[in-house]
């Protein structure tokens, strides 16, 4: 985990320096002709007042680096077209200093003075991640319990305003402010590589717009979606092939987590203050769910196999035996927790 950090965090601060390099670019050049094309015309032409002697181009690049800050490094020229060059580099060269190169040098060390630059930054870093729009108390839940999963997560939020942007920073959750309908905000949040979005924003249309134009950029992505209006949400999911999620007293951030995380989470409720979630497994070729038997799977992963279909279709088994041996293809559901379901993607990963 911290050698993935330490490779992100440079990987960020090259792509931030090649940022900067654009925006500063013209300021950046002119500083680097005038001590090149300076430096070159004395290494060229000038000759030593007191030994008679040229210099090198390096003793050349010194010196007119000397000259920017009025320091007489080789000596004042005899020749007037050189003593010209005393008096123009020194205006030129703080002039271009002052407009660029040190504001070039500050917005560089000092990421604070253009945080939402460097979270762009750092967010261009992440793959197979997930993305939550929407950082409210319902988003900022979900943020949370995806990093109790050791999930990564981009967040987007509107405005800067909102009260848990900080807290979630502090937590190294890169935050893109912006409007997330907008595909530019949505690219760089990443969701064109990854793994899920969750849309939790308090307005049905705007919720609905970000997943369609989520849906479009990354046709693989798994969406999960805030909607308050049921008979929408029914229709949307059935319409574009959407998870969604209604807004009752039984689901809750985790179960939003639960749905990004997973292939088919499709129902999630409290048992006795314990949210509980019922999911569908297909075996994995090569996993250790493949040659187990039912009963294996349960005590395993601590959850309950409530239905089993085998990989050909043949057979549909209601909470089967526990000595019921699995194949690779066969389909479970199952009613476990969170936990659970996590210790059921470790056995159903194909060994390498």
């Amino acid at each position: 985990m911290r050698n993935r950090r330490l490779k992100r965090y440079l990987i960020a601060n090259v792509r931030d320096l090649r940022v900067l390099f654009r925006e500063f670019r013209v300021s950046l050049l002119l500083f680097v002709v005038l001590i090149l094309g300076v430096g070159g015309i004395f290494a060229l032409l000038y000759v030593s007042p007191a030994t008679g002697q040229g210099i090198d181009l390096g003793e050349a690049l010194y010196a007119v680096f000397g000259m920017i800050f009025f320091q007489d490094v080789i000596g004042f020229p005899a020749e007037w077209y050189l003593r010209v060059f005393f008096f123009i580099v020194p205006i030129l060269g703080l002039g271009v200093i002052a407009d660029g190169v040190l504001r070039f040098g500050a917005m560089l060390f000092n990421k604070r003075n253009r945080l939402e630059e460097w979270q762009v930054a750092v967010a261009s870093t992440y793959r197979d991640h997930v993305v939550v729009c929407g950082v409210g108390r319902v988003g900022y839940r979900v943020v949370r319990e995806l990093l109790r999963l050791d999930v990564e997560v981009v967040a987007i939020e509107v405005s800067t305003t909102c009260v848990f942007v900080n807290e979630l920073r502090e937590q190294g959750v890169p935050i893109i402010v912006g409007d997330a309908r907008h595909p530019q905000v949505l690219r760089q949040a990443g969701a064109d590589r990854a793994r899920a979005i969750v849309v939790a924003t308090e307005d049905d249309p705007t919720n609905l717009e970000i997943a369609l134009n989520a849906r479009e950029m990354n046709p693989a992505i798994r969406v999960v979606l805030r909607l308050f209006n049921e008979t929408l949400a029914e229709k949307v999911s059935g319409a574009f092939d959407i998870q969604t999620a209604f807004s009752t007293s039984a689901l809750a951030a985790p179960a939003f987590a639960a749905a990004a995380t997973r292939a088919d989470v499709t129902r999630s409720l409290y048992v006795d203050d314990m949210l509980l979630n019922l999911s569908q497994v297909t075996v994995a070729a090569g996993s250790r769910l493949a040659a187990s038997t039912v009963g294996d799977v349960e005590q395993g992963a601590d959850l309950s196999v409530v239905l089993y279909h085998s990989a050909d279709g043949t057979r549909a088994d209601f909470h089967p035996a526990d000595t019921l041996r699995l194949a690779s293809g066969d389909r479970l559901t199952v009613f476990a927790s969170l936990e659970a379901l996590g210790q059921l993607d470790r056995l159903n990963t194909p060994a390498r």
